[in-house]
């Protein structure tokens, strides 16, 4: 008798970047480049590391377990009520808990594919039935995306920009979309590069609650926020679907570092603007040489580009592993690879290596 349901059993664990401190061990190096997991080669802010550095002292103690000051600083920065608004442990959590406390096996959940891995781990995990509609030209489909959507459909996931692409839906799409996915559907609009984006018609979903009540917002302090490590995101939505995820989420899941760190670096915001100014700089100078590599590029308003070597990825990303950079391959995308727009000595790095590796 199997432990587990089927969907837990076939289960593929996620696994994110490869760390530095794996690499430079398994080849006796020193100095290798992490472009692999979209952080903020800038770090956080100065005020956030202060911050966080304060409350060590108070770290036997258990955290605010309803994170009245962070949820109070978000409510406030949104302009939003903080019954609106819900911690966790990045917005990865959130999105589980989305899943976890909507859907059961008899409902159903649509997500793009390929999108953020989360919608459909969290599916599997729950045992919930889920259609993944393929992108087009590497955008979400949205109007393929709400015909996928049953009587039985709870949840439908949104990447904007989307991961791993970069891609991202514009303003006019998504308006259509909020207005065609029926009432009863919870809408979830995962934000978690919203601050890199910097298209005309990238549209916060923020401003477009007045379309549907079902709507929830992602956002995330793990990336241009620079904030990672401490895991710590929220969502925005309607009061009544905040208390119920409220009533399933794990207590004092943000901790008291992550907690006082993201207040002050919502605080800050010159350190957000001088991340997206160097992130756009990158962005297209990054792609450029690529494509005058004779190389496709996804045009991305994320911080990383997703570029087709039209090739298998795998014997690229080897090779670049060798020569001390890590990138991100992907076994749905097998002649693709995602790469984080780093510092500017990061990705001439990486177009050294690659260079190199394509020879």
């Amino acid at each position: 008798m199997s432990l587990v349901i089927p969907s837990i059993e076939a289960l593929v664990p996620y696994e994110g970047g490869k760390p530095v401190e794996e690499l430079e061990r398994e080849l006796g190096i020193t100095g290798a480049v992490k472009l692999a997991s979209n952080e903020n080669p800038l770090g956080p802010s100065p005020r956030a590391l202060e911050a966080a550095r304060a409350t060590l002292a108070q770290i036997h103690r258990y955290p605010d377990g309803v994170a009245f000051g962070l949820r109070e600083a978000i409510a406030r920065f949104h302009g939003v009520r903080r019954d609106e608004v819900l911690q966790g442990a990045g917005s990865n959590e959130l999105l589980d808990l989305v899943v976890r406390t909507f859907a059961t096996r008899e409902h159903h959940v649509v997500f793009g594919e390929p999108a953020f891995v989360v919608y459909r781990l969290a599916s599997l995990v729950y045992g919930v039935p889920f259609t993944a509609v393929p992108l087009e030209n590497l955008v979400h489909d949205l109007p393929a995306m709400a015909a996928a959507v049953t009587p039985k459909t709870r949840v439908v996931f949104v990447a904007n920009p989307n991961n791993p692409t970069g891609t991202y839906v514009g303003r006019a799409a998504v308006e259509q979309f909020l207005r065609a996915v029926p009432p009863e559907v919870i809408v979830v609009m995962d934000e978690a590069y919203f601050e890199y984006a910097d298209a005309p018609d990238y549209p916060s979903s923020l401003a477009l609650r007045h379309l549907r009540d079902r709507l929830l917002v992602m956002r995330t302090f793990s990336k241009a926020y620079g904030l990672a490590g401490l895991r710590v995101g929220y969502t925005i939505g309607p009061a009544p679907l905040i208390d119920y995820m409220n009533r399933v989420r794990a207590p004092f899941n943000t901790s008291v570092p992550g907690q006082a760190a993201a207040v002050a670096a919502l605080d800050d915001q010159a350190h957000v603007e001088e991340s997206r100014r160097m992130n756009s700089a990158e962005r297209v100078r990054l792609t450029q040489a690529l494509e005058g590599m004779g190389l496709a590029v996804a045009p991305s308003q994320a911080n990383f580009i997703l570029v087709d070597l039209a090739r298998p990825a795998r014997p690229v990303y080897d090779g670049l592993l060798e020569r001390g950079v890590i990138v991100r391959p992907f076994g749905n995308l097998p002649t693709s690879l995602r790469v984080t727009c780093g510092l500017p000595r990061e990705n001439d790095r990486f177009l050294a290596a690659l260079a190199e590796v394509l020879v």
